[in-house]
């Protein structure tokens, strides 16, 4: 593990953490249905977080000596309301999944406060993916 593959790592997640903020705000403007007025409210409050991680991995990045990505990742798209909490809740799965790859990392080249930035990350992405998971519960009528 080196500095330029950690960076590299951290620009893929950057580049994700924008994707997710167009994915929430794509979706709290299009999702329509019954349930539209609670799945609105529940994409926009989940873009404040999204915002902060691409703010954290952006300064980290420039900390570290790299230069942060301005392109996002790829974003799902999705026609009704499951389909949209479905694309949600694999996009947090993945987040997860890269952000423990990352702390390790991180952790491997002695980055303490990295690491344990992630760690806070990533238990905030476990509580976006098990809400999201609670509202995949729920009975719906599309």
């Amino acid at each position: 593990m080196d500095r330029e593959t950690l960076l590299q790592g951290l620009n893929q997640d950057l580049s994700h953490e924008y994707a997710a903020i167009i994915q929430y705000t794509t979706y709290a403007a299009s999702v329509a249905g019954i349930h539209r007025q609670e799945l609105k409210e529940f994409f926009l409050t989940e873009i404040q977080d999204e915002l902060r991680h691409a703010q954290l991995l952006a300064d980290k990045i420039a900390a570290l000596g790299g230069e942060p990505t301005t392109l996002p990742a790829p974003v799902p798209a999705a026609k009704s309301a499951r389909e949209m909490l479905e694309a949600v809740r694999e996009a947090e799965a993945q987040t997860i999944a890269r952000y423990v790859q990352r702390m390790k990392e991180a952790e491997s080249l002695g980055d303490f406060g990295l690491s344990n930035d992630l760690q806070e990350i990533i238990s905030e992405e476990t509580r976006h993916k098990e809400e999201t998971e609670k509202l995949l519960r729920g009975k719906w009528q599309e």
